[in-house]
């Protein structure tokens, strides 16, 4: 008998309906009033809030609250147990039509997300890559008559997400947003660390470094 096994798979958490219809309205009313915009550095249809405090908002503290059971278990899958995790930061992302995000990955963080707060254009779904470069050379397979699996894909396309949904994922993935051909699309992202990763009698503690 042969079993075709997928050795170290990536988890990657997809929330449904995280926030209601309401609450995401709401929220994006807010989103659309705050005035510290930062443009991106490639795009110039995209800016970013600055860094946003829990406090700030009734629903940014509730939504840490509906976050945190998500990323107890997200974590577990990537650890092995259920460790104490906080969201160090968070922050909004306007997009307007035409705009773009380059690939990038999160750094100082462990588990990354995307809220999203309207719904995206499916021009603009979240795309996943493979690890860019390395110091070996490099064969592919490509062209009419191959398919494409995930063990040989390049890229991953995540669902489009519909106002109120989330995704969860390992901090070291590279993503982008490609070209909005669609609405404004209002997100909120966000980095979380646990409280400590230990190994045997040895424990590495990590802080959020500012009141949240």
């Amino acid at each position: 008998m042969d079993q075709l096994i997928g050795l170290f798979p990536t988890p990657f958490l997809s929330c449904t309906g995280l926030l209601d219809a309401a609450e995401a309205a709401e929220l994006a009313a807010w989103l659309r009033m705050q005035s510290d915009q930062v443009p991106n550095s490639r795009s110039d249809r995209l800016t970013h809030s600055a860094p946003l405090r829990l406090d700030g908002h009734p629903l940014l503290a509730m939504l840490a609250e509906r976050l945190a059971p998500r990323l107890v278990a997200l974590g577990e899958q990537m650890f092995g147990a259920a460790l104490d995790w906080s969201i160090k930061e968070l922050w909004g992302n306007r997009m307007a039509p035409g705009g773009s995000q380059g690939v990038h990955r999160h750094a100082n963080s462990f588990i990354s997300g995307v809220v999203y707060v309207t719904t995206s254009d499916a021009s603009a779904r979240t795309v996943f890559l493979r690890g860019l470069g390395g110091n070996d050379f490099a064969f592919s397979h490509a062209g009419p008559g191959v398919e494409v699996t995930a063990f040989n894909a390049d890229r991953w396309v995540a669902p489009a997400g519909d106002a109120g949904d989330a995704v969860l994922f390992p901090s070291y993935l590279l993503h982008e947003v490609p070209a909005n051909a669609g609405g404004e699309r209002l997100t909120l992202a966000f980095n979380a660390i646990p409280a400590q990763l230990a190994s045997w009698d040895y424990a590495i503690r990590f802080s959020t470094g500012r009141s949240s």
